[in-house]
């Protein structure tokens, strides 16, 4: 009897590291749809505007030079193409380049807007750390054909949308406790050009996603959690990077108060190179 239970958790931990090993090295395409009336204003359509989101890729690849991941992204044929950030990780001597390459040959087919996530950002803040990382890094997205938003926003060519990306205050990132975010914070960093317009909001951390409906945003666009690094039936993603349990926004959409988030449980992973039930994700938006 005591050979059958070690030979069934021999066989328990060979299947979870299969699947470890898979989950970490695959994404899937997983798709919503907006529908713009939600959001109160008057606003129409002439045609549904496709988005592909990509986030917390970490400087994984998909295939040489990221081939995989860009062949998804034509299938899907977006209108617009948002980066939320955390496309490397911060280290002395991140690889920029991939970023550069993967921007480059987004760009030359789509519009590319790339936000920022708390790993772009830590390079700005620590140059005593990563050097001249930051802005390398900067002028590399811009040369390559993308937009980058820093608490900005534009006005999408052709759509009644327009399209922002916060960069919130380090401390909304620490571990343990969760700082309250005011509506004031958000105006500090960002304000909206057009109310009028239907607001996409990119926003790496969904955990305030209260305070950014009520700063102005109909669509939150967020990563940051990984999908909870695992995942369980029912319970959902694990753990947060605050090292919360069974996070709240772990993956998928989300509606309150007829505003809508969608957290994507990103491409890659960082630190500790683990995902388990809990493939990457292209995520595909349709606004009607």
């Amino acid at each position: 009897m005591q050979e059958f239970w070690i030979g069934l958790l021999i066989l328990a931990a060979l299947y979870l590291i299969i699947q470890i090993v898979a989950d970490t090295n695959r994404f899937h395409v997983v798709r919503y749809t907006i529908d713009i009336t939600g959001s109160g204003k008057d606003l129409k359509l002439d045609r549904p505007l496709r988005i592909a989101f990509l986030s917390d890729l970490h400087g994984k690849r998909y295939g040489r030079d990221n081939e995989k991941l860009l062949a998804a992204v034509d299938d899907i044929g977006p209108d617009v193409v948002l980066i939320g950030g955390d496309m490397l990780t911060a280290h002395e001597g991140a690889d920029i380049e991939q970023v550069f390459s993967l921007v480059r040959a987004l760009s030359s087919k789509y519009p590319v807007y790339y936000g920022s996530g708390n790993h772009e950002q830590r390079l700005a803040l620590y140059p005593e750390r990563f050097g001249d990382l930051s802005e390398r890094l900067e002028k590399g997205i811009a040369e390559n054909g993308a937009v980058r938003l820093i608490n900005d926003s534009v006005l999408l060519e052709g759509f009644p949308v327009e399209i922002s990306s916060v960069e919130i205050q380090k401390r909304f990132y620490s571990r343990g406790r969760k700082p309250r975010m005011h509506r004031q914070d958000m105006h500090d960093c960002l304000t909206l050009k057009d109310r009028s317009r239907f607001q996409i909001l990119m926003a790496h951390n969904p955990e305030y996603f209260r305070t950014y409906r009520r700063w102005g945003a109909d669509l939150v666009l967020s990563g940051h959690v990984h999908g909870g690094i695992v995942r369980l039936p029912i319970l959902g993603g694990v753990i947060s990077p605050r090292v919360r349990l069974f996070p709240q926004y772990d993956g998928g959409h989300f509606n309150k108060e007829n505003k809508d988030l969608i957290v994507s449980r990103g491409l890659g992973s960082h630190t500790i190179p683990l995902r388990l039930w809990n493939p990457g994700e292209l995520v595909e938006i349709e606004i009607r």
